[in-house]
């Protein structure tokens, strides 16, 4: 009997969230959204979270619907304003403007406060690694400034890439492979490839459970700092690298 395999990840910060990793990755301007483009990027997001079965919160959902409502009065005809006729037109995407400036605004000072915490908490220094009596400043590993979206959309185009077909069955059999032992195999991966492993590289079969374990695990390891993303520029490949000792 088919189990389906859902995972509810902590990682996702709501919808709002997602929406202004878009207007930075595509440099939109947050006084002028192009709803077509925007609609369609955040469409492809939920489409990806769809496919890997990941427990998609309905506020997602009802985003989802806010956005195509709002493409759909952009869409419709403007009525003419005749000569001398101050009427004010309200703009349909006035009210997700003001929400996603308001937003920002508190994510902005949030993520200041976390960078000063961190600053205070966790700063601290190593001493010299001394090999055959010579003294060796290692320099700190750097963590990759990536986020959940930055994977997941990395995930989405690898898989449009590759065209992977959709299982017949709506629901998929429980994962074989437990995602301790795809974390352990991710792990001797990164630690054997000096230069990283292209994240694509990481999913060799085509198999949807494989997928999500593979993901899952890779998520586990980055928030236990065992593993991290960089990405040269954006929509670039990531590379996933070992955090060493």
């Amino acid at each position: 009997m088919n189990q389906a395999y859902q995972v509810k990840l902590d990682a996702f910060k709501g919808p709002l969230d997602l929406l202004l990793h878009l207007i930075k990755q595509y440099e939109i301007d947050i006084y002028d959204i192009p709803m077509a483009q925007l609609t369609g990027q955040y469409m492809n997001y939920i489409h990806t979270m769809q496919q890997l079965e990941l427990n998609v919160a309905s506020e997602y959902l009802v985003v989802a619907s806010e956005l195509v409502a709002i493409k759909s009065q952009m869409l419709l005809p403007k009525p003419e304003v005749l000569e001398g006729d101050e009427e004010y037109m309200e703009d349909p995407r006035e009210e997700l403007m003001a929400r996603l400036i308001e937003y920002r605004k508190y994510k902005d000072a949030a993520d200041t406060l976390k960078e000063k915490e961190t600053e205070a908490n966790h700063i601290f220094t190593r001493p010299p690694v001394v090999f055959d009596g010579l003294i060796s400043e290692r320099k700190p590993v750097e963590r990759g400034d990536i986020s959940i979206y930055d994977m997941l959309g990395a995930l989405g185009k690898m898989m449009e890439r590759k065209k992977w077909k959709e299982p017949l069955d709506t629901k998929i059999k429980r994962a074989e492979i437990p995602i301790e032992q795809r974390m352990e195999d991710i792990l001797q991966l990164t630690k054997n490839a000096k230069d990283g492993v292209v994240f694509s590289d990481l999913f060799p079969e085509n198999v949807r459970e494989h997928i999500v374990v593979t993901f899952i695990a890779l998520l586990e390891l980055m928030k236990n700092n065992q593993v991290y993303c960089r990405q040269k520029q954006h929509f670039d490949e990531l590379v996933v690298y070992s955090m060493g000792e």
